[in-house]
C-alpha cells in the first residue's frame, strides 16, 4: 500500500512511526523528508556500480546486481538499527521516485510483520510540493520586515517575539548562518535543504496574522531567499531597532564569541575584505584582533564597512513604519526591547 502526499503539512503528523530514506548516503545529505534516518538499500559506491552496469551492459544484469546488494544491505539494517523494533512498528519508506529500492525493502519489511508502506512518488513528490510552496504560490501571509543595523540584535529579538503571540520565521535559522560575512556556524545545508526547512515553516503559518521576518540580503550565507519571499520582504513595512554604536558593539563581541574564541579563523575571514578596504584598514583590523580588542573591532568594523553600506542600500528604501531606540542590548534588556518591537508590530497591523 502507498501513501500518498498532497500537502507540506501532512508530515507534521503522519501516524508512522518513522520515515526511512533508503537512497545513498549523498542523496540523503542533499536533501530529505524532515526527521527522515537514513537506511539506504545502496551506498553511493553501490548505486554508480549498478548505474554503470545498466548503461554499458543491460538492464536485467543491473537489476540481479542491485537486487543482491539491496537485500544484503536490508539484512544488516534488520539485524542492526532495526533489530529492536516491536510488532506494532509503522514505518513510512520512500527512495527517489517510490520505485524499486523503496518498493524492494518495503517488502522485505513488511515480510517480518511491520506495517511498512512506501511514500507514493518518493522523494520527487516531497520535493514538488517544497518547490510548488517557495516558487509557484504567493507568500503565505502578511510580512513585517525587522531591520536594524549590523549588532542590533535583531536575530536575538526576534526569536523572542513567539512568547509575545507573533509568528516569526527565522531565516538565518534556518539557513544556519548569520547573515555577514563573519556569520558562518559550521556547515550549511544545501539549498535544496534549506528550501525543504523554509516550505516547512511556511506550512505551519496561519495566513491571517501577520509574519516577522529579519531583514536579509537576497541571500543568507549561499542560501538563496526565494524570490516570491524576497519580494515580500521588499514590499513589506519594517520595524527598526536603534542602538548607540557602542551598545551595538558590545553586542557584537558577546554574540560572536565562538568566532572570537577562534583568533586565527577571525584574522583569515578580515582578510576577505582586502577587496573592498585600504590595506592599512585591514591590518589595522587584524591588529586589533590579534590583541584581543573585539569590542573595537567590532565598532570599526560598523563604521567604515558596514553602516555605510546599510545606509547606502536603504536610501533607496521608505522610512521604516516604526524605528525604536535603545541604550542597551544587554541580555537583560532584550526582553523590554521585544515586547516594543510586539506591541508595535500589533499596531501597525490591526
Amino acid at each position: 500500500m502507498a501513501y500518498t502526499l498532497t500537502a507540506l503539512s501532512q508530515l507534521f503528523d503522519t501516524g508512522f512511526d518513522t520515515v526511512i530514506d533508503v537512497r545513498s548516503p549523498s542523496e540523503w545529505a542533499e536533501d530529505h523528508l524532515p526527521g527522515a534516518i537514513n537506511l539506504p538499500v545502496l551506498d553511493d559506491a553501490q548505486r554508480a556500480r549498478v548505474g554503470t552496469i545498466y548503461k554499458q551492459e543491460s538492464p536485467f544484469k543491473a537489476r540481479k546486481v542491485g537486487g543482491a546488494l539491496v537485500a544484503r544491505n536490508a539484512a544488516a539494517h534488520l539485524e542492526g538499527p532495526l533489530a529492536e523494533m516491536g510488532g506494532g512498528w509503522r514505518p513510512l519508506v520512500y527512495c527517489w521516485r517510490g520505485g524499486q529500492r523503496s518498493g524492494s525493502f518495503t517488502t522485505i519489511l513488511q515480510s517480518v510483520g511491520w506495517r511498512a508502506e512506501v511514500l507514493a512518488g518518493g522523494y520527487k513528490t516531497y520535493r514538488r510540493l517544497v518547490v510548488a510552496a517557495l516558487y509557484d504560490t504567493p507568500f503565505p501571509a502578511p510580512v513585517v520586515v525587522l531591520d536594524g543595523n549590523t549588532g542590533s540584535a535583531k536575530t536575538e529579538v526576534l526569536n523572542l517575539l513567539p512568547a509575545l503571540g507573533l509568528q516569526v520565521l527565522d531565516l538565518e535559522g534556518l539557513a544556519g548562518h548569520r547573515g555577514s560575512l563573519f556569520g558562518a556556524q559550521g556547515v550549511q545545508p544545501s539549498q535544496k535543504a534549506f528550501e525543504g526547512r523554509l516550505a516547512m515553516a511556511m506550512a505551519r503559518l496561519d495566513p491571517t496574522r501577520p509574519v516577522v521576518v529579519e531583514a536579509e540580503s537576497a541571500k543568507v550565507g549561499a542560501c538563496r531567499l526565494p524570490p516570491r519571499l524576497w519580494r515580500a520582504m521588499v514590499a513589506a513595512p519594517r520595524v527598526a531597532i536603534g542602538a548607540p554604536p557602542e551598545a551595538r558593539a558590545a553586542y557584537l563581541a558577546r554574540a560572536y564569541a565562538d568566532l572570537t574564541a577562534d583568533r586565527e579563523r577571525l584574522i583569515a575571514t578580515i582578510n576577505l575584505l582586502r577587496p573592498l578596504h585600504a590595506a592599512e584598514v585591514i591590518d589595522g583590523w587584524q591588529a586589533l584582533a590579534r590583541q584581543g580588542a573585539y569590542q573595537a573591532l567590532a565598532l570599526d568594523l560598523m563604521q567604515r564597512h558596514y553602516d555605510p553600506r546599510y545606509d547606502k542600500h536603504r536610501a533607496r528604501s521608505a522610512p521604516p513604519a516604526a524605528e525604536l531606540w535603545t541604550d542597551s542590548l544587554a541580555p537583560e534588556a532584550l526582553p523590554a526591547l521585544a515586547a516594543r518591537i510586539a506591541a508595535a508590530v500589533q499596531a501597525m497591523t490591526a
